[in-house]
């Protein structure tokens, strides 16, 4: 695929440098009425509709096409980061059964936020490419940008990333616009807030604030420990009643910790995040999470991660407050479900009726289409529960 597309490189730069590629997304016949949206990035954009071809400029947004056009998720799809099944192999095979073209829908590697490139870009002839907000300085910094705009192609940012509660719903919405799907997305958006209540409600007089961990990503990388600031898990964690030590020492979203930081702070609880990431790293020690994963062994995994320094040591490793969760819970929409497991473990006394399971399985019956097989959590010892 990248030899045929690179190939065409030179004839791309003539054709930009002669203007020729104006509109090579927009000569098509049938334009109705242009869409107006104004994306999470706060820019007015006007597109042509329908929109029947798009580019996602970050495989994880395949969770939320799914969301919102269960029939047929990937059909508008031309192109995507690999990271879809790259980061969540286990997730991508559970839509590979169900929906078996998927393999044929062009992918770019996407291990950086800037690796898509121009020339693949065009020559997919997409009618929108979809990003995330924490794209934006890239596409930026390298022209992606102002290069797709030249030749007629937006880019519309969502944002399920960065202020994971903030701005989801607003990013839903802009993708039910998109795809025609605006009664669905509200359908989604209910029924979250539903759920996202369960949580703070009951926690409005809590003032016992359990210290957090979190490990991003523990054991697909050598070095530990990765860790998030004040959003994303690091937002999670405190919506669930949660101190997450990470925002102490960071100032952003992603950071590193010292192990000598982690054991100084000792905290109540460790939470670490995985996913099958066999492609990215085969022999790593990372805790495979995901639909139908192995228990046992994500158990025996999560064990050896607590033997390294960082943790050995800790009260919550001797008492057993450890647990790991689905990694990428941490850029879908999909992310309320995590928040109900966590507020389980933060609070079980409280949140001892509240079933993340169930919540989960009746978020793949009436949006998702492919079926709820458990996987996404466990913890060191015992039940996940």
């Amino acid at each position: 695929m990248f030899d045929k597309t690179f190939s065409r490189r030179d004839v791309l730069n003539g054709m930009l440098a002669g203007g020729l590629l104006v509109a090579t997304s927009r000569s098509r016949a049938g334009i109705q009425s242009p869409i107006v949206i104004t994306d999470i990035a706060a820019r007015r954009l006007h597109l042509d509709s329908p929109i029947k071809r798009i580019l996602l400029g970050d495989g994880s947004l395949a969770y939320a096409m799914a969301l919102l056009n269960p029939e047929d998720p990937f059909g508008d799809v031309i192109g995507w980061g690999d990271n879809f099944r790259g980061a969540d192999l286990d997730g991508y095979k559970a839509y590979q059964r169900a929906f078996p073209e998927i393999d044929s829908i062009p992918s770019f590697p996407s291990r950086t936020v800037d690796s898509i490139g121009a020339e693949f870009a065009i020559s997919l002839e997409p009618d929108v490419v979809v990003m995330n907000l924490s794209s934006k300085p890239a596409v930026e910094s390298s022209r992606l940008m102002q290069t797709l705009a030249r030749v007629g192609i937006p880019i519309v940012f969502v944002d399920f990333r960065t202020k994971v509660l903030g701005n989801t719903a607003r990013s839903v919405q802009i993708l039910g616009e998109l795809l025609g799907r605006r009664d669905r997305a509200m359908d989604f958006l209910h029924f979250r807030q539903e759920q996202i209540n369960r949580v703070t409600q009951p926690l409005t007089h809590v003032r016992t604030k359990p210290s957090v961990m979190i490990e991003r990503a523990a054991g697909l990388y050598d070095d530990c420990c990765l860790t998030y600031g004040d959003g994303n898990f690091g937002e999670l964690v405190a919506v669930a009643g949660g101190e997450n030590i990470g925002a102490r020492f960071l100032h952003g979203l992603f950071g590193t910790l010292h192990p000598e930081q982690v054991v100084e702070s000792e905290p109540d609880v460790v939470l670490v995040t995985g996913a099958n990431w066999t492609l990215y790293s085969p022999a790593g020690d990372w805790v495979g999470l995901g639909p139908g994963a192995d228990i046992g062994e994500g158990q025996a995994r999560l064990e050896r991660l607590m033997a390294r320094p960082a943790y050995r040591l800790l009260s919550a490793v001797k008492t057993g407050r450890v647990h790991a969760i689905w990694h990428p819970f941490y850029d879908n929409p999909y992310h309320f479900v995590a928040l109900q497991r966590i507020a389980k473990w933060l609070h079980p006394e409280l949140f001892d009726s509240l079933d993340p399971d169930a919540t989960f399985a009746e978020l793949h019956e009436r949006f998702l289409p492919v079926s709820y097989q458990p996987g996404y959590w466990l913890s060191l010892y015992g039940e996940s529960s």
